[in-house]
């Protein structure tokens, strides 16, 4: 094989990502605080220009194997939000010398990047844990956590509230 031959670049779609599109349109919409019919238009122009010139940079087209169990992940993590700052604001104004911060290495189950990103992305949505470092050679992502007082506990935790799920979701349901 020739290896200044690159590969042709691939065919643009005219709705790349219809999922993405309908949640930027919902987005844009809760947003704009706006149903009017200005703000539909606006927020579907966007949602489909957006995907659409930016459809050269996804390396593949995103599956959604369980939709549903998609949105139970989804209201997982904003309860999970929303609990964890609470606790977070009556730690941070509390004794400081109660905290416990730790770094933590969470052994990867999950392979692909897209599915990776979410899994690191939502750990650091979470207040009080952010995603540190990824390391793909031994597979682990490494986590800091303002207050852990089980690591094995706050692992084990990660990988079945969030981990999990998006395996199940984008890497491990039969293709249609």
């Amino acid at each position: 094989m020739n290896p200044h031959i690159t590969n042709p670049p691939k065919a643009r779609r005219w709705f790349p990502h219809p999922a993405l599109s309908a949640f930027m349109l919902l987005l844009w919409l809760l947003l704009a605080n706006s149903v009017s019919a200005g703000q539909i238009v606006l927020g579907s122009l966007l949602a489909w220009l957006i995907p659409w010139f930016s459809q050269g940079f996804w390396p593949e087209t995103l599956r959604i194997r369980k939709p549903l169990l998609l949105v139970k992940f989804v209201l997982v993590v904003l309860w999970d939000i929303l609990i964890a700052n609470v606790i977070l604001a009556a730690r941070i104004l509390g004794p400081m010398n109660k905290l416990q911060p730790t770094f933590m290495r969470v052994p990867l189950d999950i392979e692909q990047e897209f599915t990776i990103t979410l899994f690191a992305s939502t750990i650091s949505l979470t207040p009080g844990t952010v995603s540190a470092d990824l390391n793909m050679e031994e597979k682990y992502l490494l986590v800091h956590s303002l207050h852990v007082t089980d690591i094995d506990a706050a692992i084990a935790e990660m990988k079945q509230r969030y981990e999990a799920p998006l395996k199940e979701v984008f890497e491990c349901s039969p293709q249609p």
